[in-house]
Parts: C-alpha cells; structure tokens; sequence
C-alpha cells in the first residue's frame, strides 16, 4: 500500500496569466487540465508542474552535468509541493535530423538488425552463402564449407547504417549530393569573360577567367562554342598555379601566381565553408540532391544487403510497414534449425512486444525506412508516447501537451491504453487537451478559465467526470454529458448540395492511394476524415489544391466550376520574432502611429509616425531596443530571457506613456485586449474595422502587443482569416489543415462561426479533420481509409454526416455515429 503523498500541492501560482492559483492535482492517476484557448491550463501544466518538476531534478545533479543540460526557469510561484521528477511530451516534437528514420526512432531497427544479425544466412567473403547457424550466437567463427574461409559473422552494430553497415557512397544517408554541372552555366550564350560561369562570379573568385585563359580555354566567345576540352578544362581541371597579370587599385600591374579553382571546386568549397542558412542556400543552388545509386536510397552498404532472412534481406524488411512486418517475423521461425527456434521465438517475441503499443496508436501503416523528417507531429509524438511506456519508469511526472493531435478517433483508445500503462507502473501523468473523448476517460479534472486571458486563469471547477459534469459553472461539463448539441450550423441540404457548381478531380495513384474520382459541392462545407496516413493530405494538399492552379503529372483531369483562386491556410506561426504583434500583423499599429503623431503633443514635440515605432522610433525603449525583453547572462546557467525592467514589457520609453490620444497613451493602448480595443480606438475607421474582425474571429482577448509567434496553430490561422471575412470569396477555395487543433468545444464553436461567414460571402471551404465536432457540423463528408498506409489510400464513404454514418466500413462513420448519438 502506497503511503507517501497523495497529491501535487501548488499554491500561488501566478505563471503568465494564472491568478495565484491554489490547487491540489492528484498524484498516480490521469488528470486532466481543461479550460478554453487562452485560459491559462498549459500555464499550469507545463509553466508550474513540469517545470518546478524538471527543475527541482536538473538542480539535484551536480553543477558539471547542469552546465550540459537545458533548464527550466524557475516558476512564478508560492510553493509546489511533492512534485516528482517531471518529463513532458510536447505538441510539436523537435523535427529529426537526417540520419533520423522511424525505425531508429521507435528502436524496433535495433531488435531487426539483431534478428538478421543472429538469424540471418550469411555470406562468405568469397560470395558463397552459409544456411543459418547457432554458431553465429555463440560467436564461433563460421567455415565456408565450399571455400574453406573462416569468417565472422556481422554483429547487429555492423548491420546499422550509421555505423560499420553504412553505404560507403552516401554515408548512410541514402542521399547523395552532387554538382549540377548544367546549373554552373546558367546562360551559356554568355562567353566566361561576361560570367557565364556563375560560382566564379558568387563565390568571390573573379580572377578565374584571366586564369582558365591560361589554359588555353577562349574567355572572348559564348561558352556554348567553346571544344569539349575547353569546357572539361572548365569544369574539372587541374588545382595548378598560373602566372597572371592583374591590376592593384591604384591601377599598377603585378604578376601573380594563383592556383586554379574549376566550377565544380569553386562551389565545393563554398558548400564546406557555408556556416549559415544564408551561405547554404547560395551554395544548394548549385548542388542536387539524388537517391543514392550504390544503395537505391536504403542506407546500406551492399555486405549488408547480402544477408538473407526467409529471402528478405535488411534493406527489404525496413521497406515493410509496421504491420507487415509483424506479419512476416513469426514465419521466419519455422524455416531455422531446431537449435534456434527459442532464439528465434524470443527474438520475434521482443519485436511483436516492442511493436504493440505503435501499433495501437495507430502507425502500423509506417515503414521501418520512413525518414524521421517526413513524420507528421502527431506521427512524431505518439513514438514519443510508445516510448515512454517501453521505459517502464515508475515515480515520473508525465505531462502530456495535446497527445490527441493528429488522432483519428480509432487510435484515441490506443492513445488512453498507453496513458494506462503509464499509471500502472506508479506514474502519474497530467495532460492538457480538448477532445471529449480524452476528457471523460480521466480520473479528475481541473478546469481553468472561465474565459482567455485576464477573463482566465482561475479555477473554475474540479473534480471527477460525473461532478464536472453536473457543475453549472463548468464550460467542459456540458460536453462531458452530452447536455450540448453537437450541430449548431444550419447545413445544407441533401438536395441542394450541389446547387451552386461543383469541382471535378481525376487523379492516377500516388504514394498509397488509389486511383480516385472525387466530387466536392461548391459553396459548402466540406471535411475530409480518415486515420492517420489514410490519404487525407494526398488526396487535398498534393492532388486537389496543385490541381486547381498547375496540375501535377498524377492529376488526370479537373473540372475547377466557379473556383479561380485557393487559398491554403496553415497552422505555421506568424513571424519569427518578438517584434512581429498582432497590432503589427493585423495592420492597426501603422494607423495608430498616424493618429498619435497627431495629438498636439506630438506636434509640439516635432514627432511624427516613424517616431512611435517601437522598432526603429525615437520614442521606443533604449534598453530593449523595442523587444520588451532583455537577455541575463546567468554564467554556468543557461540565458534567462526576463521583461525588460525599465519599460516593463510595453517597449517604449517613459516620453511615450506622457502623449495621450484620449485618456491613454500608444503603449497603454497596446497593452489593451483587441476587444478592449474596439471601443477605445474603434473611432479610427480603419482600426474599429480590422479590430472587429479579429473580435468576429474569437480572439478579442488577445492583447495588442502580444508577439505573434506564440500564438498557438488554431489562433494563428484564424489570424490569418482576418482581411478574408468581408469580401466576396464565390470565386475561391479556402484550404484548412486540422484547424480545430488546440481549441476547446466552445472555441470550435467560434471556428464553426468562421467557416459560416465565408461560405456566406460565396467560399467553398475544405478541412483537413478528426474533430467529431467539426465533422458533424459539415455538409459534406469524404472519407478515406478504411486504414492508414497499404490499407487506406480510397475514398470510403462521401457524403452528408448521416450518409457517411451509414457507411459499415468507414471507421469515422462509427463514432461520427456514437458522437450524433450523444447530443442532448
């Protein structure tokens, strides 16, 4: 029986927009922390509990091994207490480098090289093949029964392509990268004298063409009449030094020596001494990017290649899906030995063991060779998840950033499995998340609100998910219950569907999915559904949306109706840098910079617009220079970003808060939420309209000055909408990639409201989803599958919610059914 501390207790909490926050969350069960966009829930989750959990255990460690890790600043709070170590898995996992493949990642390549490694037929360096062996497992050296050599089997290690098994060409990359002799000539009407040998000329080596003349190779004529020894001469001849003449600056002639640099050399060498993004993409110009032809793109070097398991080498079995993979490995086992048939046994058994939890998370349909790179982040996420679990940790803190993301409702069970065998080792774990099915399979729950921003950050209920449910104050309870209706937009009807054009979309095979002809409404609201690698991106962001614009080789034919223009809005952030607002994105702080250059004030003083910019402006803050922030410099400690102490965070400097427009001054205007906005400087026409806007859009409690960067995918995209809502779109086709991720039902609501006003002024509006809510509430449904990968990649069911319902093999249908069923 567990006798040590039953909860996490914190206690004035203030982190961001936290009202100092007192709460208990339960240790060793699955709590949930809800609360609508904006209200403060990942402030407590990630902002208090892992980092007061993270910190406390980076601080234990001695001060050489913190100087190497990354730390967590210390939380604005009064206490937490018996916190555990803490680890979080984020939304937005780190994108994987090169050498990053899904079978490293998830460690089932280790298991599979040992399975060839020890069960594999081997071949001798003379070429003959050896039958498998127990010998090889008990590291004897194998004889050639044909040659008589003596050898030694490969090690699993040998086998990996980023070590000894790695192809020699590519390194293990499966990639090469080569010059593009025709890139290094663009124009070759051009003689070498005018620069028709592009690197020279970029990468500051303009003395080549009096040096190649040296050579013999005419500098005066195109370079297209030059011999084939001239240009070989050009691009591949020899690092020799010449004698030349050039003048000095004051026009004086010298000799010289320099040593020939060809075009291919000049930008080899340009592409080793690149250190930045900017150098790179000078050099990358020049150079493409090829599978590599020793290894066909599988990493591996051709000894590796040549081990056989059931006639399946490495690089093929790494082809496979997870589920066909699994399928194979169990029949290897009666082909062996006797000898080795509990080798063999154990072996497959710790690939199926290791494999299960992926699987139930839904990437059985990922091949072991799928570049880590490629991975969606719910893809990369859920590794994520499946690993953790494997750990078998006991004690550990874990926080969960949205582990939904990216799921298709059939592998949130899978998702809530792995979350129970996190608890049945005595963990504890605390996810922050929206998605209904997720909220009700807690054992408590806290909810944060009850609004965004400074109409947020309290407790507003907690408790299991009956009392939760039963609480009028929650904003989740409702949900929870069913009490909330689930279609709130009026739909089109069945029979009219069609009735404003619709678009036409032929398209051949592509990557896993069929042959499809797809008909889609115009004027309406389309979801497009289906599990994870089904075909959903395929089908809407590589076929329908290129096909509408320059069709790709795949698309055999599309009847666009109406649409003459489409607009693709993502969940990518806004900016790169603090400097980039939404008063600066939204376009309103140029108008409010004019308005206060014409206070009186600001005319006596001589101050016009420029000067109340906080990024070049005499009036921003000489401390921060505009960012509202400063750096600390904390020695053995990582930097410490902190607000900026002598403007407090409003970028400007004392002289700005002193020319008021109104009662308020530009930085108290900033500081002001857009709704608050509206009725401050709604006066200002321009302003008062693109304020109303966001407001319309559900992000009225967003502050004017805060940074774009942070804002989450779903506000970012609505941000995007913001100069889109009052035209006439019956010309256009708006795109949206999972726009409900990170909202609450409520805030679905909102998006829901979006999606109306531009079907209203005439848009046909596709989206990518997996939200229940946002399915039901569409008009029309096509969904692929039935599976991911192999066994997805066809239109399952289209059609109106209730159709697609109908639709005994669409596995959206089943619960797009149970979900309708709910609804009060």
């Amino acid at each position: 029986m567990n006798t040590g501390p039953i909860a996490i207790e914190v206690r004035g909490a203030r982190v961001h927009n936290l009202r100092s926050v007192d709460v208990s969350v339960p240790l060793r069960q699955l709590v949930a922390v809800v609360g609508v966009s904006g209200s403060g829930k990942s402030s407590l989750a990630l902002g208090v509990l892992y980092a007061e959990g993270s910190r406390r255990y980076v601080e234990a460690l001695s001060t050489y091994t913190r100087r190497r890790l990354s730390q967590a600043a210390r939380a604005s709070v009064d206490s937490v207490e018996h916190v555990p170590a803490a680890l979080v898995l984020r939304q937005r996992p780190g994108v994987p480098g090169v050498r990053s493949t899904f079978g490293t990642s998830t460690e089932l390549l280790n298991v599979l090289r040992l399975l060839f490694s020890r069960l594999g037929s081997h071949v001798c360096p003379n070429g003959h093949r050896q039958a498998p062996t127990i010998d090889v497992a008990l590291e004897r050296p194998l004889t050639c029964p044909e040659c008589g050599v003596s050898f030694s089997a490969p090690g699993a290690e040998a086998m990996a392509f980023n070590s000894d098994g790695a192809c020699p060409r590519c390194t293990g990359t499966g990639v090469v990268r080569e010059v593009d002799e025709a890139a290094l000539v663009p124009d070759p009407s051009l003689s070498i004298s005018e620069g028709a040998v592009a690197p020279w000329s970029m990468f500051g080596l303009t003395i080549m063409p009096q040096v190649v003349a040296e050579f013999g190779v005419r500098t005066d004529v195109p370079y297209s009449s030059l011999t084939l020894d001239e240009r070989e001469i050009v691009m591949h001849g020899p690092a020799e030094k010449r004698r030349i003449t050039a003048p000095s600056k004051s026009g004086k002639l010298f000799e010289l020596n320099f040593t020939y640099r060809n075009a291919r050399t000049a930008v080899l060498e340009a592409l080793n001494n690149a250190n930045s993004e900017r150098g790179l993409s000078r050099v990358n110009r020049f150079i493409s990017t090829q599978v590599c032809p020793s290894c066909h793109g599988t990493r591996l070097s051709a000894e590796v290649r040549s081990t056989l398991v059931s006639g399946v080498n490495l690089a093929e079995a790494t082809a496979l899906t997870l589920d066909a993979l699994l399928s194979w490995a169990p029949g290897v086992i009666p082909e062996l030995p006797p000898s080795m048939t509990q080798m063999a046994t154990n072996i497959v058994a710790e690939l199926a063991s290791n494999a299960r939890r992926l699987v139930d998370l839904g990437l059985g349909y990922l091949s072991l060779d799928r570049a880590g790179s490629t991975l969606s982040t719910g893809e990369r996420q859920r590794v994520q998840l499946a690993r953790a679990v494997r750990n078998r940790t006991t004690g550990v803190l874990y926080v969960l950033d949205e582990p939904s993301v990216g799921l298709h409702p059939s592998n949130v069970d899978g998702l809530l499995g792995v979350v129970r065998d996190l608890l049945a080792d005595g963990n504890s774990v605390v996810l922050v998340d929206h998605d209904v099915q997720v909220v009700r399979a807690a054992d408590w729950i806290i909810e944060i609100g009850p609004g965004s921003g400074s109409d947020g950050g309290r407790v507003v209920t907690i408790g299991s998910v009956p009392s939760i449910g039963a609480d009028p104050a929650s904003r989740m309870g409702g949900f929870l219950t069913g009490r909330e209706p689930v279609v709130v937009r009026k739909r089109a009807r069945e029979d009219e569907m069609f009735s404003l054009g619709r678009i036409l979309l032929s398209t051949a095979p592509l990557h896993t999915v069929h042959a499809l002809d797809l008909s889609l409404p115009v004027g309406r609201l389309i979801a497009v559904t289906g599990a994870s690698g089904s075909g959903k991106t395929t089908l809407v962001l590589d076929s329908l949306v290129p096909a509408l614009s320059v069709p790709p080789p795949h698309v055999r034919s599309v009847s666009a109706g109406p649409i003459a223009r489409v607009n693709v809005v993502d969940a990518t952030p806004i900016g790169v840098n603090v400097r980039s607002t939404v008063a600066t994105y939204s376009g309103v702080l140029d108008d409010l910079r004019r308005a206060f250059a014409q206070t009186p004030q600001a005319r006596a003083l001589g101050l016009g617009a420029g000067a109340f910019s906080y990024n070049t402006g005499s009036l921003r803050c000489p401390r921060c220079e505009g960012t509202g922030q400063v750096s600390l410099d904390v020695q053995f400690l990582p930097d410490v970003d902190i607000e900026c102490p002598d403007c407090s965070g409003s970028r400007y400097a004392p002289e700005a808060f002193s020319i008021l427009r109104g009662d308020l001054s530009l930085p108290a205007v900033l500081a002001l939420t857009v709704a608050e906005a509206v009725h401050q400087v709604g006066d200002l026409r321009r302003v008062g309209a693109r304020l109303q806007a966001l407001v319309d859009l559900g992000l009225g409690y967003l502050t004017l000055g805060e940074a774009t960067p942070a804002l989450s995918g779903g506000e970012a995209q609505r941000l995007k909408l913001a100069s889109e809502l009052h035209r006439d779109q019956a010309d256009a086709l708006f795109v949206f990639d999972e726009p409900s991720v990170g909202l609450h039902p409520l805030d679905v609501r909102v998006l829901l409201d979006v999606l109306q006003r531009l079907t209203d002024n005439g848009a046909t509006v596709v989206v990518i989803e997996h939200d229940l809510d946002m399915i039901a509430n569409a008009d029309w449904v096509v969904d692929m599958g039935p599976g991911g990968g192999a066994a997805g990649g066809r239109i399952v069911a289209a059609g109106t919610p209730e159709q697609v319902c109908a639709v005994a093999e669409s596995a959206t249908g089943r619960y797009l059914k149970e979900h309708l069923g709910r609804s009060g």
